[in-house]
């Protein structure tokens, strides 16, 4: 069987047959372990990602009314149906969501205060945004 590091994907692919057919003893189960926990950090990570993004558009659309347009809206569409889909998935992010949003509140903040050019006591020090309403799709606070 190929290493993991030379075709992630092939490996992958051989060690599940391997599973549904029984072949134990010639499985890497500490490879498969720690393949699991990766895929468990990437599904948080993105969530991280798309929460920060999500809420950079939702501070420029609140800070910056005469520039809200089309292009936030779907932006912020579009970060909000990655959040959505990724709970749909893995419903045991949800309890993450608040660690998350503390973290990745000043990174969003700071991208809003060079994106706009606004002074940096504009945008709060903590979320002005509760969970309910960043994942609210009607709510365009």
């Amino acid at each position: 069987m190929m290493p993991p590091d030379q075709d992630r994907h092939a490996w992958a692919m051989e060690s599940a047959r391997m599973l549904r057919t029984g072949q134990m003893s010639e499985l890497n189960l500490g490879r498969i372990a720690e393949e699991l926990e990766d895929r468990g950090r990437s599904e948080k990570q993105a969530l991280s990602s798309h929460l920060k993004v999500l809420v950079l558009h939702l501070l420029k659309w609140r800070y910056q009314p005469a520039f809200r347009g089309l292009s936030w809206k779907l932006s912020i569409t579009h970060a909000r149906d990655e959040v959505m889909e990724l709970l749909e998935d893995s419903p045991s992010l949800r309890a993450t969501l608040p660690e998350l949003l503390m973290r990745r509140y000043p990174a969003a903040r700071r991208r809003a205060i060079l994106e706009t050019g606004l002074r940096e006591e504009t945008f709060p020090r903590a979320s002005p945004f509760t969970l309910d309403q960043l994942l609210d799709a009607d709510d365009w606070t």
